[in-house]
């Protein structure tokens, strides 16, 4: 219970972008702040570790990993394209359990725009895409967009930031159009309106990080050993 508690509150510190990337996660200052042993805490750092958000250099001192904003270009051309794919292909193989998971998930995503929830939607968003990848049935599809999304929740939270977490209801709508068109197996419509929903993630997303109100998020850099 201990390495899930300072995994949970880190975890979301790192996606709220409150730990800025390249801050030092030293294992002793956090086991004095959540007064553990250092065993929970190095528990919880390897967690996040695997799922990209904390990096262990080769002084062996982590840090929050960096955004490579550099690399956004192609990150933004796989993204886009998995859309496309994975929704076009649930249309044609999707299943009544499938078409449940994915109303579930896109339930859950609606009631987080309502609250204003960012992290709730990070997460719901992440699970209803996956659910449509699922449904399509491609086990290879499926690993690369889960680990696009996985990949992209902070860029994802700059996205809704920019909006001041008032997501426009017009982004519940395209999902609610997205499932539509699954459950009526339109698989062309599915890839424009996939196509549509990437493309203007994407423009947001630039739009954004041109502003001067992400200065303050460091580029990727070469951290320097302590």
């Amino acid at each position: 219970m201990g390495a899930q508690t300072v995994y949970d509150r880190l975890r979301q510190s790192i996606l709220e972008l409150t730990l800025d990337p390249g801050s030092p996660l030293d294992e002793t200052s956090l086991s004095e702040q959540f007064q553990m042993s250092r065993t929970p805490i190095r528990e919880a750092l390897v967690r996040l570790s695997g799922e990209g958000l904390v990096t262990t250099l080769p002084n062996r001192n982590t840090i929050v990993s960096a955004i490579d904003f550099m690399r956004l270009p192609v990150y933004f051309e796989a993204l886009s394209l998995m859309y496309r794919v994975t929704t076009r292909s649930a249309a044609v193989h999707r299943k009544p359990e499938h078409m449940a998971a994915i109303r579930r998930h896109q339930e859950e995503f609606a009631a987080a725009v309502e609250r204003r929830d960012a992290i709730a939607m990070i997460s719901s968003n992440r699970d209803f895409h996956v659910a449509i990848a699922e449904a399509g049935g491609n086990f290879y599809f499926t690993a690369l967009f889960t680990r696009l999304l996985d990949e992209g929740r902070r860029i994802l939270r700059l996205y809704y930031q920019s909006f001041d977490d008032v997501l426009p209801r017009q982004y519940v709508e395209e999902h609610d159009a997205m499932v539509a068109a699954i459950e009526a197996g339109d698989a062309d419509l599915c890839d424009r309106l996939a196509a549509e929903h990437a493309a203007q993630i994407v423009r947001q997303i630039q739009s954004y990080i041109a502003r001067d109100t992400v200065t303050k998020i460091p580029l990727r850099s070469d951290p320097q050993p302590a």
